[in-house]
């Protein structure tokens, strides 16, 4: 199932202090480890290469056009619109963008809306790539960044949206960054933040751990650290976010009370048979715990956010 040898997923170091039990979809069991080095949180034993492909079959990416269901997907196209906004407000016409695990390209395709730019995106294998691939505008890597894939100092923008805490080789990726960014470009990326209220109740069984997929956690205080220590200036952050982390606080509180985890999720990306053991009536109280729920969650996101505790965070560096 996994590699046997613990070590930290950034830095590679075997200090570390176990944290707490969690376990997957799969059933498999982990551990959440802390490095006492870099201070990065991780997952422990680290999944091997048959573990990752099988969770990113396609039941994660979902076997129809989109990867959610329905009405969730329109929402989750909204979410992509004020994405490109927001980094449209940070970079200069004609500027060259690069999406690190851009999925579907259509927070790519988005930012048209807001200005003319060069288009560069890179994803896994698998059927985002294939639907990324649709969109001519994208100059599409699939696979992963390497250092032949853009010259030094050729980029103006570099994002990665809950994407940084898939890296196989995240510090890696990070000094790969830094050398294509031109100077004074923009990196943005967002990721679970382990130093949130909801990590902190839910332990465990926090949505946001999502094992096997992710492999190490931050506290955002420590990652400006090691970021500037890497070449990178942090210029802010934002620790609200309706399209994360209201649903993070809902789907933990229901793995508490299912055998399971991520019951009502992997059903909203169409992974039926993940939930073939539950009835009709557990799923349906499910749901309306869901749509009844939701608007108090978003109020405790923002109060979340005040204390710079939200279940995820978005963080904006400048190459130095």
């Amino acid at each position: 199932m996994s590699e046997s040898k613990t070590f930290c997923g950034y830095c590679k170091q075997i200090d570390y202090k176990v944290c707490y039990p969690t376990y997957d979809i799969f059933g498999n069991n982990y551990q959440i480890c802390q490095c006492n080095s870099c201070k990065a949180y991780f997952l422990s034993p680290r999944p091997n290469d048959e573990m990752l492909a099988k969770a990113y079959s396609a039941d994660y990416y979902g076997e129809s056009k989109e990867k959610f269901e329905g009405i969730f997907e329109k929402v989750i196209d909204y979410f992509r619109n004020k994405r490109a906004y927001r980094l449209s407000r940070l970079i200069n016409n004609n500027a060259s963008i690069l999406d690190i695990g851009c999925g579907n390209g259509k927070f790519l395709k988005k930012l048209l809306k807001y200005g003319k730019y060069q288009l560069n995106g890179i994803e896994l294998e698998g059927n985002s790539a294939k639907r990324a691939l649709q969109i001519s505008e994208i100059n599409l890597k699939i696979g992963v960044l390497e250092e032949k894939d853009f010259a030094p100092n050729s980029l103006d923008a570099v994002t990665m949206f809950q994407v940084f805490e898939h890296l196989t080789e995240p510090k890696k990726t990070i000094d790969l960054i830094q050398n294509i960014l031109k100077k004074e470009g923009i990196l943005i990326m967002s990721f679970p933040n382990i130093a949130s209220f909801q990590a902190k109740i839910f332990k465990g069984k926090w949505l946001h751990l999502d094992p096997p997929r992710h492999l190490f956690y931050f506290n955002p205080i420590d990652l400006v650290n090691l970021m500037k220590a890497q070449g990178f200036i942090h210029i802010k952050s934002s620790y609200s976010s309706i399209e994360q982390n209201p649903y993070g606080m809902i789907q933990s509180i229901l793995n508490v009370f299912c055998k399971k985890r991520e019951v009502l999720f992997e059903l909203m990306k169409g992974n039926k048979y993940y939930a073939k053991e539950y009835s009709v009536f557990s799923i349906l109280m499910q749901k309306i715990f869901f749509y009844l729920s939701f608007p108090l969650f978003i109020i405790t996101n923002l109060m979340a956010a005040i204390f710079k505790k939200g279940a995820t965070v978005e963080m904006v560096f400048k190459k130095s």
